[in-house]
């Protein structure tokens, strides 16, 4: 499970709970604020492009070679290898799609 379908799933019951729990009361103005507070506020946006910035530089850090940088570090998180094989996918399709990373970091700080 990707980082973003775990975000997903976390905002789907969060959804779920709230309208149980608060539904159809005066809580619920307060819930919705809660909610645009913790997960639709655009700074929920920017956390999620740094937590996918920190996962790029740690796969980055692990497997240079798929890039070409030869590192002796290769060797032994190749062994991570098999738990990481579908981030590891996704992680190189985001990697060769990337313009480049400090224009990616201006967009981010300049939304």
């Amino acid at each position: 499970m990707t980082i973003a379908e775990r975000i997903a799933a976390y905002r789907r019951a969060l959804e779920r709970w709230l309208a149980a729990r608060f539904g159809g009361t005066w809580l619920e103005e307060w819930a919705r604020g809660l909610y645009h507070g913790m997960i639709s506020h655009p700074a929920y946006e920017i956390i999620e492009l740094e937590a996918e910035d920190r996962e790029d530089a740690f796969m980055l850090a692990c497997f240079p070679d798929a890039f070409g940088i030869p590192s002796p570090v290769s060797y032994y998180t190749a062994e991570l290898l098999p738990y990481l094989e579908d981030e590891f996918a996704a992680w190189e399709r985001r990697m060769w799609d990337r313009g480049s990373i400090l224009e990616r970091k201006g967009r981010q700080h300049h939304l």
